[in-house]
């Protein structure tokens, strides 16, 4: 038997009560909601070395537990030496009850792995409710051992919610946990 993933249990029974009160939306389905998270991967050196982007789609595949699926180029750019449909990069997509357990395990286990975390940024909204956070190194997930890395890189994680506003957003997302810098002064 299937459990409700944490984050999901507590956004029905916490989330949506209190965002309800604090905008003053007369419907339960006006409350703003994650509808997917978006993890993509640049390998910009998987032109010189086609390994790499197998390499990114297997390290994606392990943080997540969906597999990913490999990026191509849209357009040849001779200087970067980059081909029409040549695989660059690898994403996944993630909806239901993975999403909510890849956002509780990058809150409470990945983020806090950061070195010298401050909490993340709240100014990658996009004006549209939806947020991207930038990740350095992916060894800070659990699910990547060190010892098989052979090269640090990054990935882009975005949020996608119904909300309309970022201001909306900006609150789903904190009543979910996620650890804000206190940057306004």
């Amino acid at each position: 038997m299937a459990t409700t993933p944490r984050l999901k249990e507590k956004y029905f029974k916490e989330i949506v009560p209190a965002l309800k009160e604090q905008f003053g939306y007369k419907s339960v389905m006006q409350v703003p909601r994650l509808t997917k998270i978006v993890i993509n991967k640049g390998i910009g050196a998987a032109v010189a070395d086609k390994k790499l982007v197998e390499q990114g789609i297997e390290e994606l595949t392990m943080i997540t537990g969906q597999k990913a699926v490999p990026t191509f180029a849209k357009k040849a750019i001779s200087n970067f030496k980059l081909r029409e449909n040549m695989p660059i990069g690898a994403k996944v997509t993630l909806r239901g009850n993975i999403m909510y357990e890849f956002l509780d395990r990058l809150m409470t286990i990945a983020l806090p792995r950061v070195r010298d975390f401050r909490g993340v940024s709240d100014k990658s909204f996009d004006g549209r409710g939806n947020y991207t956070l930038g990740v350095k190194e992916q060894i800070i997930f659990p699910e990547i051992s060190i010892d098989k890395v052979n090269r640090i890189s990054g990935m882009d994680i975005t949020i996608v919610t119904t909300a309309e506003t970022d201001k909306e957003a900006y609150e789903l997302l904190k009543a979910f946990g996620m650890p804000f810098a206190n940057l306004k002064k």
